[in-house]
């Protein structure tokens, strides 16, 4: 018998240890290895999120300095600072690593982190499948900028249309890289999504029904189903471009009866929903901070949560109006001109919500919430420019300007990366137990504030007097110097901005802890444990009874569950609307085999670059690793006692 059989022979509960002796226990079972080991069999949740927020910041830094080299390059005519090729390189790793490599995994890395905590459970669901999914994203992203630094970098731009990509126009190794990256970050999103979905539905605490979950967490639910449901779109559309690069198919050759548009469509069916799964998640970050700023629950909770299900439904209805310049019939470019503008109005209920939530209320202006009223500002400038291209005659004359470069910029940056700065100032001593500096956040704030409106403004105004986009430099007689001059000037102070987010990191871990585990008093369950969170996040898991359950109650008062094991890794199953317990599971145990799936599968993509054959042979490692990955099952325990405290 081995010793974990002898162990399930003599169960020890919660309910018979002491307030004292529970959390010592249960940190000896739940506790991860230590060592080099530990961190690379390590499936801990929290764990894997911060590597995730640490490596998608690395990768946004690394993208901003691609921003600033291009804008240095465009700070006056006739500048010779990069090459054409280089250029070309230079536009597409920054917008290829920032769609991909920052703003889609960085706010999966939030959720990966809050969303078990917000719906009181001890684990997120599938925490091996948590752990490849990152593997997987940063071997993937090592291998582009490792591409990029030996000069096979892609050069197509970050969505590599055909026949530009294409094998006539591209050859060498360049888009076989932008193409495999897909692959490989559409693996770990559809991986994370995976495991929200599962998480919201069926880890949810006692009493958390639907009509009690927080508004992040149905944000990232909505998040998780758009992901299902679009990213295969892309996966398809760059496994079809590699196909016809390294195997002589057609998909997209007109002369062998391929079609170029098919890409396009497949692209921008998947694209545009990028855009709202980047978005969405933001929602319920302002709309989290608003309701702590404001201390009171939301108002109009209920269409919140209608017109975020909305948006997700209807970001797949506007892909085509990134393609109303080729040639599409007029019927089905003016609907999806109107489908275009439609879409605004679930954003602006959900607007006219936060500013009822705030009407009349003694509001505490901190740093997260100057950040939400920055991400206000700066989303409906790129909203009204986003109205404006959804006009067919408009998009017409605005197509491939640098008015596009400035409405998607400030979509992404007021509308995503600004709420995104405010959730971490929010969040950050929930992640590390310890703040932020206010007042270098204040600093931060108005440094991003006006660095965005000041670089990306002038784009509007140059793209309306004829810049095109995908240049590298201008003649000096085009009357477009001192407005690109002011966009460089203002690419450094938001340069400067980020630079200040980070010394504030820094030292915020120079600076000893406080003691408060909610600084903001807080209503969600993320803030009724320690900050950070311990490996097991609960003693106790709780019995929800409002949607602010500690407004209801506070944490020592709060009702829990009881009659788990301690001396193993029980987690609580509960049903998928009523949060009403059904089984108790064993959370899997610390596992190296994700990492060598990854290491088997990164081998296998990489390696099918240069030769088809790969996909075949390199799969027989990545099943062994699946195998060995999943063998052996556990058995499923009857149900736990609830009671209240």
């Amino acid at each position: 018998m081995s010793a974990e059989e002898g162990r399930l022979e003599t169960p020890v509960y919660d309910t018979e240890l002491s307030a004292e002796a529970l959390p010592q226990a249960l940190q000896r079972t739940w506790e991860p290895l230590r060592g080099l080991w530990g961190w690379l069999t390590s499936v801990d949740h929290k764990s894997i999120a911060r590597r995730y927020m640490v490596t998608a910041f690395a990768f946004l830094i690394l993208a901003g300095l691609l921003a600033i080299a291009m804008r240095i390059q465009l700070a006056q005519p006739e500048l010779r600072i990069l090459s054409p090729d280089l250029y070309n390189q230079f536009f597409t790793m920054h917008g290829t690593t920032m769609m991909f490599l920052f703003a889609v995994p960085v706010m999966e890395s939030v959720a990966i982190y809050l969303v078990p905590l917000m719906v009181g459970a001890r684990i997120i669901a599938f925490p091996r499948l948590n752990a490849f999914s990152f593997w997987v994203y940063l071997f993937g992203g090592a291998m582009l900028w490792i591409a990029f630094f030996v000069n096979t970098g892609p050069d197509a731009g970050w969505f590599s249309y055909v026949p530009l990509a294409g094998p006539q126009y591209g050859p060498g190794k360049r888009s076989d890289m932008w193409a495999q990256l897909i692959t490989f970050t559409e693996i770990s999103a559809l991986a994370v999504a995976v495991e929200i979905i599962v998480t919201v539905f069926k880890f949810r605490a006692p009493g958390m029904t639907l009509s009690r979950i927080p508004i992040f967490v149905w944000a990232m639910l909505v998040t998780a189903f758009s992901i299902v449901f679009a990213m295969p779109s892309v996966v398809v559309a760059s496994s079809m471009l590699i196909s016809d690069r390294l195997i002589g198919t057609q998909f997209y050759n007109p002369a062998e009866g391929g079609d170029a548009l098919l890409f396009q469509h497949l692209f921008w069916f998947f694209g545009h929903p990028e855009v709202y799964i980047i978005f969405i998640p933001a929602i319920g970050m302002a709309s989290t901070i608003v309701e702590t700023a404001a201390r009171r629950p939301m108002f109009g909770y209920p269409l919140i949560v209608l017109s975020l299900i909305s948006t997700g439904f209807l970001s797949f209805g506007l892909w085509v109006h990134h393609m109303f310049a080729t040639g599409l019939p007029r019927m089905g470019n003016s609907f999806f001109s109107a489908s275009s503008m439609a879409i605004a109005i679930p954003t602006g209920a959900q607007l006219f919500c936060w500013i009822a939530t705030w009407w009349d209320a003694r509001l505490r202006i901190t740093t997260p919430a100057l950040f939400v009223i920055a991400f206000i500002i700066l989303f409906v400038l790129g909203g009204l420019t986003g109205v404006m291209i959804a006009s067919v005659p408009f998009d017409l004359q605005a197509t491939d300007t640098y008015f596009i470069v400035g409405h998607i910029h400030y979509v992404l940056l007021g509308g995503a990366v600004a709420p995104l700065l405010g959730a971490f100032y929010y969040w950050f001593p929930k992640f590390t137990g310890r703040s932020l500096s206010e007042s270098l956040g204040r600093w931060n704030f108005w440094l991003y504030l006006i660095g965005v409106n000041l670089t990306f403004a002038p784009m509007l105004v140059l793209g309306l007097r004829g810049m095109t986009r995908r240049i590298f430099t201008y003649p000096a007689d085009f009357g477009w110097s001192d407005l690109n001059l002011l966009s460089t000037l203002g690419g450094l102070v938001l340069a400067a901005s980020f630079l200040l987010f980070l010394i504030n990191v820094a030292i915020a871990y120079i600076r000893p802890p406080p003691s408060d585990p909610n600084p903001w008093h807080a209503a969600g369950l993320e803030w009724a444990t320690a900050s950070p969170p311990p490996s097991y996040n609960f003693a106790f898991l709780p019995i929800v009874e409002s949607r602010t359950p500690l407004w209801h109650r506070p944490p020592e008062d709060q009702p829990r569950v009881t009659g788990l094991r301690v001396d193993r890794k029980e987690v609580l199953v509960t049903s998928a609307v009523e949060a009403e317990p059904i089984l108790r599971d064993i959370a899997p145990r610390p596992s190296i085999w994700p990492l060598i799936c990854a290491i088997a599968t990164t081998v296998m993509l990489v390696a099918s670059i240069y030769t088809p054959s790969a996909v075949v042979y390199g799969a027989i490692p990545v099943g062994i690793a699946l195998i060995a990955w999943l063998y052996p099952k556990q058995v499923h325990s009857p149900l736990p006692k609830k009671a209240e405290s």
